[in-house]
């Protein structure tokens, strides 16, 4: 059976990447007044403002890696494989350029049109805003292969070509001539930059030599030779300082003075690989390169020396991570620890939050200088490490150990240093062959338990760095221990090893409680511990769950093809999520103890981690440098857990990128497949009545319904107070009857009486729609129109409709029957009960006189009341019974 993806994880983005091998672009922007850098990531490019080297834009995604990138003043140029595309704010394709064969290496913006060079030296110029060709010039590449291009200031209409045989070419692009060729210096040219002065540009050689050129005289200024190999990139001071910068290969930086024509400083392992690109800030001593290392590098030359101190940087592993862990609670960081040694937390939420705790050293106060980076100082990677936020504010909160050391360090997440204490047993002292294999940190954070791979099994206090106890005499374990865990109240203590067995242990006196054989040696555990579940991975690629409380195993989980590389337990221990070398990230459902959902990757996981929170999981990959997050389709859509057949075949899955890319439909997708379609699995829904014996209620909410007996009153209370009237003022002249004795005369009544002439209704004899739909419903015995026309009203306009049967308004004797048939239809059916005892008790209360003069009337009245407490005294029963029972044990004394 073949399957589509996962059912329960979607690709959302990665996180860690910064940029690569492809040098960087710089841009200014006048608006905003500040510098813009460009760095490509895989298929994706990132910009960022120098102002706080922080995040401004990620492109839309493209097909494969960028190869090349180039920036305008108002363009971004990418090229992937033989296309080249336009992009306007950082993220929109609005130009796409096709013409080339090979894959495009190189790309020049040249005013109103484009230079792109492929890797078979075609040389093709775009018009940028009609994506038209130009120009198009052909090389050999046995003859010219063309490795850097520039366009020379001043120089109208011309751009400067180097070559892998050593050779400039002069080239005017409008008349299409090759103006003059420069001989060269017998070494292959890796990159052309223009200097500040016009008719000078540098040169860099694969063989470490820096050529300042004067291209008007052909003629040589100054040659410098560095001896770190090729030259990668080239950058000049604009700020009115004579100082030329070189990157290297070794990710060595050398500033040369040009007056001098001496080497000013020295700026050694600026980059722990080779540095793709640099680039000063205009009329700045500001430089910022970035390096294949994933680090991109601010630095500002105000040393006394003339070399540059780091100002800002921007970083993710240089190495692929080997181990994560979502720290604390909220599910919003994640610690990962790499193969450089160094021990990162990466933000779920913004990239600002990131943070460096740095690599590991033996000694941190000389690992801490600059210039004192050695790498003998440095400590082998992280391969297993646990953190705790109970008590991280007051000491370390993160436990790691080293490949192939009996060192234990500690971290401290708050200060983003590595901790003081270095944790080892005297035991181990002039042994080689001691390593620190599995650890642990208790929930209140003050305890670590460790295991080593000669057995033995020792308790330290995190804050002091004291022993605190060992478990076992002489040793817990005949063989290496693979696994430790500590349950939630420092109760037990899980230990787990190479002899196969898994032993329980008092954690406070080290007494061993109870020893659980497993069929093959133990190659990790993972403990849930707020539902006692432990999860342990054997070496027959197996996945043994074992209740702590019971000691022992559940559950057996078993599908996987090679080794398994991780474990991860959902907050709620529902899921069981494990990754393999196969490839395959497997979820397996704890309580019916089946495979519930399976995918295939391109790149085996390394390491897996779900979040506290559930929404998201996170995987590291074999020779990747991210960390990629998978989010959590259940928590916002409808996703069928229903156990995987046994011939399940999993799909590829891509990995997601630095930006969420939204799936488009191709003609492919659309076409039916040829295999035998899958039946569609049909969403449940829920009958609207699960049986007719039992009494169902609407979805209405209580306002539309439980205040119509009271809408009088309602209305009475709500009725707003009439405001204080101003006296009538008296009349200067009282008014007097003539008369022979004057005598005044008496007020003028106000009438408040309305009109006679006032009609009562403004349509007399016009039926109400209730009426009509009473009257259709009586002769068709279909009520459920007229349920959905009371159920649409508010309560003010039911108790207008209500009100219109009486035949004193523009009802009649036979509507109040229909109503009542309506009424009596209901309670046969037992739907919408709790609204059919409402519309009656407003029908009893507005037209009670009328009924009881009514024999016709009275007689439907009296088999309406039959049938309602038929239907009532039934659930009423059930009611009763189940409350005097709910009473009986609760007041009994047992």
């Amino acid at each position: 059976m073949s399957s589509q993806g996962s059912h329960i994880f979607s690709g959302f983005r990665a996180l860690g990447f910064y940029c690569n091998h492809v040098p960087l672009a710089l841009r200014y922007h006048k608006k905003h007044r500040d510098h813009y850098v460009v760095t490509a990531v895989g298929k994706a490019f990132h910009t960022y403002n120098c102002s706080k080297l922080g995040i401004v834009s990620v492109s839309n995604s493209h097909p494969d890696d960028i190869t090349c990138l180039a920036v305008d003043a108002f363009l971004v140029y990418t090229g992937c494989h033989n296309i080249i595309r336009a992009f306007a704010n950082g993220r929109q394709i609005i130009h796409t350029y096709e013409g080339h064969v090979s894959d495009v290496h190189l790309l020049l913006p040249f005013g109103e049109h484009l230079v792109s060079v492929d890797e078979d030296s075609q040389l093709k110029i775009w018009d940028i805003k009609s994506t038209e060709i130009y120009l198009e010039l052909s090389f050999d590449n046995l003859a010219f292969c063309i490795t850097a291009i520039m366009h020379p200031t001043t120089y109208l209409n011309k751009i400067l070509l180097g070559s892998r045989q050593g050779t400039m070419q002069l080239w005017n692009i409008k008349t299409n001539k090759l103006i003059y060729t420069f001989q060269g210096w017998g070494a292959p040219i890796s990159v052309i930059e223009q200097a500040p002065a016009v008719d000078v540009v540098a040169v860099g050689h694969v063989d470490g030599t820096v050529i300042v050129h004067n291209l008007k005289f052909d003629e040589t200024i100054i040659t410098f030779k560095q001896e770190w190999g090729p030259v990668t990139s080239i950058a000049f001071r604009t700020d009115g300082q004579p100082i030329m910068a070189t990157g290297s290969t070794l990710g060595h930086i050398a500033l040369w003075n040009l007056e001098e024509k001496r080497l000013q400083a020295q700026m050694r392992n600026a980059h722990r690989e080779s540095i793709a690109g640099m680039a000063f800030l205009q009329s700045e001593p500001v430089m910022i390169t970035n390096s294949s290392d994933n680090h991109i590098k601010m630095w500002i030359l105000d040393q006394a020396d003339g070399s540059g101190r780091q100002l800002r940087v921007r970083s993710g592993h240089s190495s692929p991570p080997t181990r994560i862990h979502f720290h604390g609670n909220k599910g919003q960081n994640i610690l990962s620890a790499g193969q450089d040694s160094s021990l990162k937390s990466f933000s779920t939420v913004h990239e600002n939050q990131n943070k460096d705790l740095g690599q590991a050293y033996y000694n941190r106060v000389l690992g801490k200088k600059k210039k004192a980076k050695l790498e003998h100082l440095k400590m082998p990677p992280i391969t297993a490490f646990v953190s705790e936020t109970s008590r991280e504010s007051d000491w370390d909160g993160i436990v790691a150990c080293h490949q192939q050391l009996p060192l234990v360090t500690t971290w401290n997440y708050q200060r983003c240093t590595m901790g003081k204490h270095k944790l080892t047993h005297d035991r181990f002292k002039g042994q080689d062959n001691v390593i620190a294999t599995a650890v642990d940190i208790t929930s209140c954070g003050n305890f670590v338990v460790i295991g080593w791979s000669t057995g033995h099994v020792d308790t330290y206090n995190i804050q002091s760095g004291l022993h605190r106890g060992t478990f076992g005499q002489p040793t817990a374990h005949s063989g290496s221990v693979r696994g430790v865990a500590i349950d939630g109240l420092n109760q037990v203590t899980v230990t787990g090893s190479a002899d196969q067995t898994v032993k329980f242990w008092k954690f406070k006196t080290k007494h061993l409680l109870h020893t659980l054989d497993i069929e093959s040696p133990v190659c990790q555990m993972l403990l849930h511990r707020e539902s006692s579940m432990l999860a342990v991975n054997t070496d027959d690629f197996t996945v043994h769950v074992v209740d702590v409380e019971l000691r022992r195993v559940v559950r057996r989980f078993s599908g996987h093809q090679n080794k398994i590389t991780d474990l991860t337990f959902s907050q709620d221990a529902r899921w069981l999520v494990s990754s393999s070398m196969d490839c395959t990230v497997r979820t397996w459902d704890m309580p019916t103890g089946r495979l519930v959902d399976c995918f295939l990757l391109d790149s085996a996981a390394t390491s897996i981690a779900l979040s506290p929170t559930g929404d998201f999981l996170a995987s590291t990959h074999i020779d990747d440098l991210g960390v990629y997050l998978w989010s959590n389709k259940t928590l916002y859509s409808h996703v069928s857990l229903r156990p995987l057949p046994s011939d399940y075949t999993p799909t590829m899955v891509a990995l997601p990128g630095t930006s969420y890319q939204v799936k488009q439909e191709t003609d492919e997708d659309l076409e039916p497949s040829n295999e035998a379609a899958e039946p569609m699995e049909e969403e449940f829904q829920s009958p609207d009545q699960i049986s007719r014996d039992l009494v169902t209620l609407s979805t209405l909410p209580n306002s539309r319904w439980q205040s119509l007996i009271h809408l009088d009153v309602i209305k009475k209370r709500n009725k707003p107070t009439e405001p204080p009237k101003v006296p009538k003022a008296a009349p200067f002249f009282l008014p007097t009857i003539a008369g022979l004795t004057p005598t005044f005369a008496a007020p003028e009544e106000e009438n408040d009486e309305p009109s006679a002439k006032r009609l009562k209704r403004a349509f007399i004899g016009m039926k109400s729609d209730l009426c009509k739909a009473l009257e259709h419903a009586s002769e068709t015995e279909k009520y459920e129109p007229v349920v959905d026309y009371l159920k649409k009203l508010n309560p003010s306009s039911i108790d207008i409709e209500i009100r219109s049967l009486s035949y004193e308004d523009t009802g009649s004797t036979q509507a109040m029957q229909h109503f009542i048939a309506f009424l009596r239809h209901i309670f046969s059916t037992n739907q919408n009960f709790e609204i059919a005892q409402a519309y009656l008790g407003l029908f009893l209360k507005l037209h009670g006189n009328t009924l009881s003069k009514d024999t016709s009337l009275v007689t439907t009245l009296s088999e309406l009341a039959e049938d309602q407490s038929s239907s009532w005294l039934r659930v009423q029963k059930e009611f009763n019974q189940s409350l005097c029972l709910i009473n009986f044990l609760k007041n009994a004394a047992l």
